[in-house]
């Protein structure tokens, strides 16, 4: 499996595209990407990097909120639709072809780091953890988003994975107690947690309780089948 993304080809690359077309992504992406946005907080003129950044939503919105960001994944397909989507907004990201267990970048190099959905698939994920610590200059902030344990969107995927489905059989499924003990082992200090998208994985279930998600999230994480969590590094 490649360290950054499950992404292998065109064909599953642009299959995760129709996904967020679909009535049920959209939903979802939109609740999550507002969830990370809010974390990060303003990031005008701060250096960025996002790993494991798939087709670039998240790099391109960091973009446009005025970051000067670095796009890095190891699949260049991925990469490809990235370029393509970004060139379609009007926005310029540093997208790098790249392993997040060996960054190419020196100590110190950003104020923010993303992992979206990565320490789910890739290998070693207290060493993809250490290095993006290695990467923030003191201060800065990582923000981690994950698929949640503790959620219908588990089980379901956990059944696919026992039905033979190879992605979500190797899949690995986190509580916002283990993410906290992973930043904390890489020297930053766990910070805001919240939950996402309380709902079942049915796109009309979706868009009737979508708007009470942010009230759901105030409640905890539990039933949550997604995790957004930062990690600050000391100064």
């Amino acid at each position: 499996m490649d360290a950054f993304h499950p992404m292998k080809n065109d064909a599953l690359a642009r299959r995760y595209g129709a996904w967020r077309k679909r009535s049920l992504g959209a939903v979802t992406e939109r609740l999550e990407l507002a969830a990370v946005l809010e974390i990060l907080g303003p990031m005008e003129g701060k250096r960025v990097v996002d790993a494991g950044c798939g087709d670039g939503t998240y790099a391109i919105a960091a973009t446009e909120r005025g970051a000067l960001v670095t796009g890095a994944d190891l699949s260049a397909d991925m990469l490809a639709l990235a370029r393509a989507r970004s060139a379609g907004r009007g926005v310029t990201v540093d997208w790098r072809q790249a392993d997040v267990l060996a960054l190419p970048f020196p100590d110190s190099s950003f104020d923010l780091a993303l992992a979206i959905t990565l320490l789910c698939l890739v290998s070693d994920p207290r060493g993809a953890v250490r290095e993006l610590s290695r990467v923030l200059a003191p201060g800065g902030r990582l923000v981690v988003g994950e698929l949640h344990r503790w959620s219908l969107w588990a089980m379901e995927r956990r059944i696919r994975g026992w039905s033979g489905n190879s992605f979500w059989r190797g899949a690995r499924f986190w509580t916002a107690h283990a993410l906290r003990d992973l930043l904390a082992d890489s020297n930053l200090q766990p910070g805001r947690a919240r939950g996402v998208a309380y709902y079942p994985p049915l796109g009309p279930v979706a868009r009737l309780l979508a708007p009470a998600d942010p009230f759901l999230s105030r409640l905890g994480t539990f039933g949550a089948a997604f995790l957004v969590i930062e990690g600050v590094k000391p100064a």
